[in-house]
């Protein structure tokens, strides 16, 4: 789907040139201070939303049934999972899954979004191995000051 992008004080101040770019395009609005929003019609919305339901439950059935090939698709989509050791990669398959299937359910797809992230960081992590050697410590602590806690209270 194509989109349009406007300054959100297009919208405020020059609606009529806003609001005919639905017509074709769904429409994203630039913020200075804040995340962009986007505007579209809700019959693309409802369609976007049943088509990812149906493809988030489609893929959880298939990982169901063949978890090597729920493996492959998403190694293909996220490469990044090869460098996951080989034990993580079925618990971070599983709960990207959950959290897709969730999402698609309910249409809150923050969970997924943030698991995503947060897995994609882990694996860029073991993509180091003196990086991730280190961080699973021990940790010298010889040197270390104690750092005073935000707000003003004791370390």
């Amino acid at each position: 789907m194509a989109t349009r992008t406007f300054p959100f004080s297009t919208l405020i101040n020059k609606q009529t040139s806003v609001f005919p770019a639905l017509a074709d395009a769904d429409v994203i609005l630039e913020r200075r201070d804040a995340e962009n929003l986007v505007l579209m019609r809700s019959e693309r919305f409802e369609a976007m939303v049943k088509g990812l339901g149906l493809a988030a439950r489609s893929l959880a059935i298939i990982a169901k049934a063949n978890r090597p090939l729920a493996e492959e698709v998403f190694a293909e989509e996220l490469p990044w999972l090869t460098w996951l050791p080989a034990e993580a990669r079925p618990e971070c398959i599983s709960e990207l899954l959950d959290h897709l299937l969730a999402g698609a359910e309910t249409g809150l797809l923050l969970p997924f979004s943030r698991a995503l992230r947060e897995w994609q960081s882990t694996a860029e992590i073991y993509s180091d191995p003196e990086l991730a050697r280190r961080l699973r410590g021990p940790f010298d602590t010889e040197d270390s000051i104690a750092v005073p806690r935000p707000g003003g209270g004791d370390a």
